[in-house]
């Protein structure tokens, strides 16, 4: 598998970035900067080529990329953050997008969605109904979807910030997440992820995931599997509410 990586570095106000279901610590700007970068490389290491998106140094959590756009066979839906501090963070991943040559569609209020609220799974797109993620976005991305062949289903999600916060899938397309966090009737199966952060997988190549350090189970686990795993120290984006597929937007 090979393909962009939509990135956007992290700006000097980010340890202000907002935070919901943990509790604020401080954050290290100079040890964050050093982790995307190592995150970056990983990304170039597994053949895709990075984009970066322009810098949005005043807003602080417009490192997390993937908020702004779902890409699906060449649709780029440009969302409507579900908190309206992160809106104009859509401006330049639209620029982004739009210089790669995608079709581009907007999703319009009353909608508000957070792309980590989105998980594409083969012919099937797994919506989260979540706290940044409202009905009316659903049907939006339903209609937009619908005309490239794929099926959306709604996810109702709890106690956590985004559906890819508690699920994301393997290169099989088998899920795996915490329970708890997500309506499982809605949902063929899911694998329970050996810890939380183990629930945030990002595929790489059919044989090769992306996860970050603080699920050493889950590695071993998928290690043990055949699959390659390449892991990433996250802490500072993780203080954040911020996982692995928050940072980039595979094309």
């Amino acid at each position: 598998m090979s393909g962009t990586a939509l990135v956007r570095r992290p700006g000097p106000r980010l340890a202000e970035g907002m935070v919901t279901h943990v509790d604020r610590r401080l954050v290290d700007i100079g040890l964050a900067a050093r982790q995307y970068a190592a995150y970056v490389a990983a990304l170039e290491a597994a053949g895709r080529r990075v984009q970066p998106v322009a810098p949005a140094d005043d807003r602080p959590d417009a490192v997390f990329v993937e908020d702004t756009v779902v890409v699906c066979d060449g649709l780029a839906v440009l969302t409507r953050p579900g908190a309206p501090s992160r809106r104009p963070e859509v401006i330049g991943t639209e620029k982004a997008v739009r210089d790669l040559g995608l079709e581009v569609a907007h999703i319009e209020a009353p909608g508000t969605l957070d792309g980590g609220d989105v998980l594409q799974v083969g012919k099937t797109v797994y919506v989260g109904r979540s706290a940044r993620t409202n009905e009316d976005a659903i049907c939006q991305i339903t209609r937009h979807f619908s005309r490239l062949g794929r099926r959306v289903v709604p996810v109702s999600v709890k106690g956590c910030l985004h559906l890819k916060t508690a699920m994301t899938a393997l290169p099989d397309g088998s899920l795996i997440g915490v329970p708890e966090w997500v309506d499982t009737s809605a949902l063929p199966g899911l694998r329970v992820a050996p810890e939380p952060e183990g629930a945030h997988i990002v595929v790489l190549d059919e044989g090769h995931v992306l996860l970050a350090t603080s699920a050493p189970r889950t590695a071993e686990q998928l290690r043990a599997e055949g699959y390659a795993v390449t892991a990433v120290d996250i802490s500072e984006f993780e203080a954040l509410e911020g996982c692995v597929t928050c940072l980039s937007v595979l094309i």
